[in-house]
């Protein structure tokens, strides 16, 4: 068996796993991004597609760094060890960033929230009131 249909079964389940990955995160991580910038669904486009960008350029990186090998491949049992070793660090490699996105979306996430809710419940300032009069003074 050529290393060469091994690389492309490689290739071809790599991109389709990171497309479905990427598309999810897509997807998905709108509305996350929607609450971190206060409702500002232009911004959290755009910053939606700039961490797909991101994503993309990460993983294909890695899928290609991957595909080199040293070994040849004489046996159909060898080219699906090599292409399982393969796809399993990229498959590893696609949690972790998964993982990575849902962290910071949910981070960022959590920030709007607090600062929604600050504006909306501002802090207590200083006040005392003159005794008798029942007026507050800042």
């Amino acid at each position: 068996m050529s290393i060469v249909v091994c690389y492309a079964a490689y290739l071809a389940v790599s991109l389709a796993v990171a497309a479905y990955v990427s598309r999810a995160l897509f997807r998905n991580g709108a509305v996350f991004l929607v609450s971190a910038f206060h409702g500002d669904h232009d911004l959290a486009a755009s910053v939606n597609r700039l961490l797909v960008v991101g994503f993309w350029l990460v993983n294909a990186g890695y899928i290609l760094l991957r595909m080199s090998s040293p070994d040849a491949v004489w046996t159909p049992r060898a080219a699906l060890e090599l292409c399982a070793d393969k796809l399993g660090l990229v498959l590893m490699a696609l949690g972790v960033m998964h993982f990575l996105n849902m962290f910071v979306l949910n981070a960022m996430r959590r920030r709007g929230m607090e600062t929604n809710a600050s504006a909306v419940n501002p802090p207590a300032t200083r006040s005392a009131a003159l005794p008798g009069h029942g007026r507050i003074l800042d």
